[in-house]
């Protein structure tokens, strides 16, 4: 008899009451401190983290200011020289060598003059260390030159000419058009190994009577101000970039370039496709946030997060001067830079948290234990004496009261020993006779109805096969009969119908009552469609002939015993039976069946059960595409054909694999293990009794003395593989 436990009232442990009051006590106290401990430490942060955006911010715009007015601080002079008669452009030599100076005062890597005649002249130092000198007279074709200098800016050799026009070029057509100083658009040259990338400025210049004489320009490369931006202190921790404001990077402190080559050629990017996640992740969130870059007219200062979740502060200042540049100037700082130390500290308030509570509960268990131990070894024993375990007993505490429990417990657990002891004796006995009942009748019950199951399978396909070779046998006589005879039909009527061709040709005009039962008869047309006719008599009953010699190959009730076969043939004819299944319907095409036949020799096999196992096989693969075409519509089928792949190979001249394969939608993992286990089937109840494939796999195994492999990948098609050997008799030896 089995006793149910009570039902749990709205009770607590003795212990939880004992410990619960210190922990809460502490656990608030030791929390409230760390709280606003964080809470204060997070405000000192925020306040670092301004002051130190701020601060950055200011450097930038400093160095912009400064270093931007120094191109056209030296176009000004120049300007203010030509006019005063002091710099004779006429002189390129010694404007050149004048340039070059200049190149040496100023952090610029270009100063030239472009004149109105098509001529020039200019000092550069693109690769960021040599200067060079460059002329170019106003002839239209090699007219650019470029040489080498020594240390006092003379011309040393020529080191490569090309063609050039000032026309074409927008550093000098922009000033020129607008007649005051600007900046023209940035210009990219690929240089091996040092990228071009410069802000050109540039203003025009007269002579004393105020006449055009062309313009000056001076660059500035602007991987310069990425350098300058590396050298910030923020850079170590955050990230400060300056965008245009089409959100292209002008220029940014990480280690990445703020330009891709792209066929040869440099190209700026955008700060949304930046190669940095940083500089990505904020210039995103800032488009969303501000809606357009051209929006931003004033400072501001944004707190925002990236995909990850990480959070920066964010400040925004527009930066202007008077000759063009519009440019925005984001400086970054991740959160967790400053909070860094914050959460180390709530970390230790956490640990001590942690440590008093973990003392307190050290503290108050100890004591509780003590108080309930004899109470706790009561229950347990009581407990396990419930669930069936009577090898119990209570050892004795030092209170009076537990003590005579404990004893009256321990003389209750000795006569319940006792008497679950005998019961338990009687029991077993009972229990192993039914085990042993149950499993033999169990094994016997299988094994009849896998015999049932295969005799059945048998015995199906030795009346079909009876039945198939007597059909064929009884048409094959009677269509020979008609196969034979339409040769000599078709003779005696090519004989009659040149005879009357003759007839006609002898006598194009016959009497009226003959020419009136042509017309009736409509001989013309007769002549014309009778050999046809007989034709497509022909090639029909070669059509049933072909049937009827695959339904007896398929049979082979004249094989029943092993003998070498042609397995191409078995194949063929197994595929003419499915024929009906294979060819076109209205909604869907045809299969596609692929013959890949290799050199075979004739294999020793039982050929009707072989074949069987083609059948099985083949069957299984059409009901396949045809479930996975229930959800596909005709173009989609039409696009994506179903197909059947048949291959055949010889190995190691001893074995032959016959490979069957399917593009359908594939067989589970899961289920791929047990495809060959009698009356397993995926089959809808009626369409599927599970005995195909483990009766193939018996035949193929046990018969043939081979292998039966499935091959499965999901939406990848299905693949069988038989491999037999060609002998028999050397498969029993091996």
């Amino acid at each position: 008899m089995k006793l149910s436990k009570p039902p749990k009232g709205r009770a607590f442990p003795l212990q939880l009451l004992l410990v619960l009051p210190f922990l809460l006590q502490i656990f608030g106290t030791v929390g409230l401190v760390g709280f606003l401990s964080f809470k204060n430490g997070q405000k000192a942060v925020n306040d670092l983290a301004d002051r130190l955006i701020d601060r950055t911010g200011r450097a930038v715009d400093q160095h912009l200011d400064n270093y931007l007015a120094i191109p056209h601080k030296v176009i000004q002079m120049n300007a203010d020289a030509v006019k005063m008669g002091l710099l004779d452009v006429r002189d390129r030599e010694e404007v050149g060598r004048y340039f070059w100076h200049q190149m040496q005062i100023y952090d610029l890597t270009y100063i030239g003059m472009g004149l109105t005649t098509g001529e020039g002249v200019g000092a550069g130092r693109y690769d960021g260390k040599t200067l060079t000198i460059d002329d170019w007279s106003a002839q239209t074709s090699n007219n650019w030159s470029a040489y080498a200098t020594d240390n006092q800016g003379n011309r040393t050799e020529l080191l490569e000419t090309l063609e050039w026009s000032n026309f074409s070029e927008s550093w000098y057509l922009e000033p020129i058009n607008a007649g005051k100083a600007l900046w023209s658009r940035f210009y990219t040259i690929n240089y091996p190994g040092y990228p071009y990338i410069a802000a050109s400025a540039g203003r025009p210049i007269y002579d004393a009577q105020n006449r055009l004489l062309g313009m000056v320009s001076a660059d500035i490369h602007l991987l310069r101000l990425s350098e300058f931006l590396r050298e910030l202190d923020v850079s170590a921790t955050g990230k400060v970039f300056i965008l245009d404001r089409d959100g292209l990077l002008i220029a940014s402190s990480s280690e990445q370039e703020p330009f891709v080559v792209r066929n040869g050629e440099i190209q700026r990017i955008n700060g949304i496709d930046s190669p940095d996640p940083v500089v990505k992740s904020v210039t995103q969130s800032l488009q969303k946030q501000l809606t357009s870059f051209r929006n931003i007219n004033d400072h501001q200062e944004l707190h925002v997060e990236d995909a990850q979740g990480e959070s920066y502060y964010v400040q925004v200042t527009p930066w202007q001067d008077k000759y063009g540049l519009d440019w925005i100037v984001v400086v970054t700082v991740p959160e967790s830079a400053f909070m860094a130390q914050i959460n180390a500290n709530t970390r230790t308030s956490i640990l001590l948290c942690i440590a008093a509570l973990a003392i307190a509960s050290v503290v108050g268990i100890l004591t509780a234990r003590w108080i309930t131990r004899p109470i706790h070894r009561l229950n347990a024993a009581s407990e396990a004496m419930a669930s069936g375990d009577l090898e119990q007993t209570v050892e004795e505490s030092g209170i009076q009261e537990l003590n005579r429990l404990a004893r009256s417990f321990n003389y209750m657990a000795g006569q319940l020993r006792e008497t679950f002891a005998a019961l338990a004796k009687s029991n077993e006995d009972l229990e192993d006779r039914v085990d042993q009942r149950t499993a033999e009748l169990k094994q016997a019950m299988t094994e009849l109805q896998r015999t049932q199951a295969q005799v059945i399978q048998s015995e199906k396909m030795s009346s079909l096969g009876q039945l198939v070779a007597g059909v064929a046998h009884e048409i094959n006589n009677p269509v020979n009969f008609i196969h034979g005879n339409l040769v000599h039909i078709e003779e005696y009527t090519q004989d009659l119908l040149g005879f009357v061709s003759l007839y006609q040709d002898h006598y194009p005009n016959p009497e009226a009552e003959i020419q009136e039962e042509a017309e009736a008869i409509d001989l013309e047309f007769m002549q014309a469609d009778l050999p046809k006719m007989l034709s497509s008599m022909k090639m029909g009953t070669d059509r049933i002939r072909q049937i009827v010699l695959s339904l007896r190959n398929f049979s082979r009730m004249d094989e029943a015993e092993i003998k070498p076969v042609d397995i191409h043939e078995g194949i063929d004819s197994t595929l003419m039976i499915l024929q009906h299944r294979l060819k076109a319907r209205p909604e869907r095409p045809e299969v596609q069946v692929v013959k890949e036949y290799g050199n075979l020799p004739l294999v020793e096999c039982y050929a009707g059960q072989l074949n069987q196992v083609f059948m099985n096989i083949l069957t299984n693969a059409i009901d396949a595409l045809e479930e996975s075409n229930a959800s596909r519509s005709y173009q989609d089928v039409q696009s994506h054909p179903n197909r059947i792949t048949v291959r055949t190979r010889l190995r190691d001249d001893q074995w032959v694999e016959i490979a069957i394969a399917d593009n359908g939608p594939g067989i589970p993992r899961e289920i791929q293990q047990r495809i060959f286990n009698p009356f397993f089937t995926t089959k809808p109840i009626g369409k599927g009794t599970g005995m195909g494939m483990s009766i193939s796999y018996q035949i193929v195994t046990e018969k043939h003395h081979g292998r039966l492999d499935c091959f499965s990948m999901p939406d990848q098609g299905t693949e069988f593989i038989i491999q037999i050997p060609v002998r028999q008799a050397a498969a029993l030896m091996n």
